[in-house]
């Protein structure tokens, strides 16, 4: 699996700087509302753009799985319930997990 990241890793790592040093060129970028106005290289602002884009992305997938991590969580105390009281049910019909009672083993050889 390590091997599998690093095929995918290097390649889009050699991209990223390809694409950074053939994009060195300065545009104006306006913050219209503020007035505020700033030059930046293009990849500074695309791979920003990405950057954020990534985030934004993982933030909405956490946020759209916390009602199956929720139901797996109740889930799993549900069943650890279930295991306590079968094991305590076994215990009081005297019947070890292999399922034989007490009285159906026998006594050692005299």
């Amino acid at each position: 699996m390590r091997w599998l990241s690093w095929i995918i890793l290097l390649p889009l790592a050699a991209a990223v700087i390809v694409f950074s040093v053939t994009n060195r060129g300065v545009i104006k970028v306006d913050f219209w509302p503020f007035g505020y106005l700033i030059e930046l290289p293009v990849f500074a602002i695309v791979l920003t753009s990405l950057l954020i884009g990534f985030v934004l992305g993982g933030i909405v997938a956490w946020i759209t799985g916390a009602a199956r991590r929720l139901r797996g969580r109740a889930a799993e105390r549900d069943a650890a319930q279930l295991r306590r009281e079968l094991a305590e049910l076994r215990r009081e019909s005297g019947r070890d997990p292999s399922g034989r009672r007490d009285r159906d083993v026998l006594p050692p050889a005299a």
